[in-house]
């Protein structure tokens, strides 16, 4: 079923300003209520972290950026997010691009509109690899940007079987100009945060647990099937079964992570700064009545730095 309303996306080549002003608002404002959700009211441990950071922050700036994971829930994204730093999550430039259903985030004007200021590209279900939305997504990489997909191609809600994924991130990949890096990760307990039966309503004190993988650097692959003329079917298949073993790896490789943690529901230190959370909230919720634009973002910013245990940068 194609997108029924008008296409969302602005021309990366001359975006306008109005939408450049908007995508400023919502991608920190969603990124900030990420971290206070994980960094709060949930626990989330993280593996590996540091892989993801440093290709967000040091890779070269004509060198795109694509990570992959597992879709158990459809808070997934923006929520899995809530694992980056602040000093990510405010800059917009830095942050990811996101594929979405159309038919679940783009199925009227309003909503259509604060999914792209979100910087999310829509898919149609069952028009294949050769879309707008996919053509929307090369674009992104070959002007060095981050692009993040659920390659599973849905919200595996009740088995959480392992899917054969699709074969969308594999024409990413071999149809970027410079061939992006790769980073997949796995993820566990998103469906505990919003499960997957009504009322659909998200939960808190449940614990989230993420492992980064180790880049994956498909250069040599793409120059041998190039070399080797394979088709253009055959590199996406063979792109995407390379991803496809390492999910599962590093969902073998978690589950024996937690299994020889333990980990408790909430961690002593996270518990030891939510009293004191309550105190400022307590303490500033009538000053912040009175606040607006800067101002507001200001105190919010702060806030989030207290409830998270991060410093202000």
């Amino acid at each position: 079923m194609p997108l029924e309303v008008q296409w969302p996306l602005p021309n990366l080549s001359q975006p306008s300003k109005l939408w450049q002003l908007g995508t400023s608002v919502v991608v920190p404002a969603v990124g900030l209520l990420a971290k206070l959700f994980h960094g709060w009211l949930n626990t989330v441990n993280v593996y590996n972290k540091e892989v993801l950071f440093n290709a967000i922050e040091n890779r070269p700036k004509d060198v795109p950026l694509i990570t992959v994971c597992n879709h158990h829930s459809c808070l997934d994204d923006p929520f899995i997010w809530g694992m980056l730093e602040l000093k990510h999550l405010v800059r917009q430039k830095c942050m990811r691009w996101s594929v979405a259903a159309h038919d679940i985030c783009f199925t009227n004007e309003i909503h259509s509109r604060f999914f792209a200021l979100g910087k999310t590209v829509p898919v149609c279900r069952g028009e294949g690899v050769f879309q707008k939305g996919m053509d929307y997504c090369i674009d992104l990489l070959n002007r060095g940007m981050w692009v993040h997909i659920f390659p599973e191609g849905k919200v595996n809600m009740v088995t959480q079987e392992f899917l054969r994924l699709k074969w969308g991130v594999g024409r990413l990949i071999a149809e970027s100009k410079k061939c992006p890096i790769v980073i997949p990760f796995w993820h566990v307990g998103m469906n505990n945060v919003l499960p997957n039966k009504e009322p659909y309503v998200p939960q808190w004190g449940q614990l989230v647990t993420i492992l980064i993988g180790n880049p994956i650097d498909f250069t040599c692959l793409r120059s041998t099937m190039q070399r080797e003329n394979k088709s253009a079917m055959e590199q996406r298949k063979k792109i995407t079964d390379v991803i496809q073993d390492e999910f599962g790896q590093l969902k073998t490789k978690l589950r024996r992570y937690i299994t020889l943690a333990c980990h408790p529901r909430h961690s002593a230190e996270k518990s030891c700064y939510r009293p004191a959370c309550l105190i400022v909230c307590a303490a500033h919720r009538r000053a912040w009545l009175g606040l607006c634009g800067l101002e507001l973002w200001q105190q919010l910013f702060q806030l989030c730095c207290v409830l998270t245990g991060e410093e202000m940068c």
